[in-house]
């Protein structure tokens, strides 16, 4: 039974039985993360001149890092953040090299036949990721890999301590495209999905299934240029939602679904931020995410301020879809009736002076 076709009553089941991986799954996927890390720290580097690169850590972002993977959707975000990036300015420079020199390790590990890759092809000139499917004797199906090279920004980061507004000074000075070093943040972008319940997972993993199933194929509709908005602003839209909804471990299914939906439908208001990492404390920080926060719609990227997630894009595409979406048997009570969604305002009011209200 497809999403449209399941009464709402359902969707935890229709969750479970379809989109949460099993354990074999989930296995494999660690096993084949673990192979692609410990080739990245190990091996990938050791025949480089002197002064040789040292890879300071690898980070598994993306859903399989979140904890939000689909059933058969075999997808890894590893992010390695190398010692010969000393700045943003490093990364930007030394990008392309690092991943060509990735690129000739795993054909050479193919070649000693210690596992297959296949590569997807990458038509820009500087790629910022390297892209590659994953297949061995151990793996029931393959996993598509995106290693990202990045600037170790937060050094040694601890768990539960806020980022020095240095750290996001330094950023907004330097970056010159909104996003451009996001991938320096994903273990805040990460732990900002990991931490919430379960349940919560379960809801973007149903949100995240509605956008491969009935967004993504209006794809082919665009014109040259124009881009749907991605998952990951779906993603944070689904956690702002239960925030202001409910912030419960337990909830209706049915009436957080609806929520974002009823948010999509309305995202010319959309004024979606957190300021678990940043905040408006500092006169800097104050100035640049008060002007961030000006136009419609915007959700910030709770790791970085830089990145308005979805700019530019067919928001409108999405919002059509979530209004039919409104109407099917997923979003409809037993009696026909529509479920109604939790009263959640599209804009965040903000202190003038402080930050945000919640």
């Amino acid at each position: 039974m497809e999403l449209y076709e399941t009464p709402s009553r359902q969707l935890d089941k229709f969750i479970d039985e379809k989109l949460q991986p099993n354990s074999v799954y989930l296995e494999q996927l660690s096993h084949a993360v673990h192979t692609i890390c410990e080739f990245l720290r190990d091996n990938c580097f050791a025949g480089t001149s002197s002064p040789r690169t040292r890879v300071l850590k690898v980070v598994k972002g993306g859903s399989a890092g979140k904890g939000t993977a689909l059933k058969k959707s075999s997808d890894a975000d590893l992010v390695v953040f190398l010692d010969c990036f000393k700045n943003y300015k490093d990364q930007e420079e030394k990008r392309t090299e690092i991943i060509h020199e990735i690129r000739s390790r795993l054909v050479e590990c193919q070649q000693q036949k210690r596992f297959e890759v296949e590569f997807e092809v990458n038509s820009w000139s500087k790629p910022r990721v390297l892209s590659f499917q994953l297949s061995s004797r151990t793996l029931s199906e393959s996993v598509t890999f995106d290693v990202l090279p990045a600037y170790d920004a937060l050094h040694h980061l601890v768990s539960g301590y806020k980022v020095s507004p240095t750290v996001y000074i330094q950023l907004i000075q330097q970056c010159s495209q909104g996003g451009e070093f996001s991938t320096c943040f994903t273990e805040l972008q990460r732990d900002f999905i990991i931490s919430r319940p379960t349940k919560v997972k379960s809801l973007i993993r149903l949100v995240k299934h509605w956008y491969k199933e009935y967004i993504r194929p209006h794809k082919k509709a665009l014109r040259d240029g124009e881009a749907l908005p991605p998952k990951y602003a779906l993603e944070l839209l689904t956690v702002y939602a239960w925030e202001w909804g409910s912030g419960e471990a337990k909830f209706s299914m049915a009436e957080a679904f609806r929520t974002v939906l009823e948010l999509l439908k309305q995202y010319e208001k959309l004024c979606v931020y957190w300021t678990v990492n940043y905040d408006f404390e500092n006169a800097t920080l104050n100035n640049y995410l008060s002007q961030q926060l000006s136009k419609r719609p915007v959700i910030l990227d709770p790791a970085d301020p830089t990145n308005v997630v979805g700019k530019g894009s067919r928001w409108d595409v999405v919002a059509k879809e979530a209004a039919n979406c409104c109407r099917q048997q997923c979003c409809l009570r037993g009696d026909g009736m529509a479920v109604q969604p939790w009263d959640v305002p599209p804009e965040q009011v903000r202190w003038k002076s402080k930050g945000m209200q919640k």
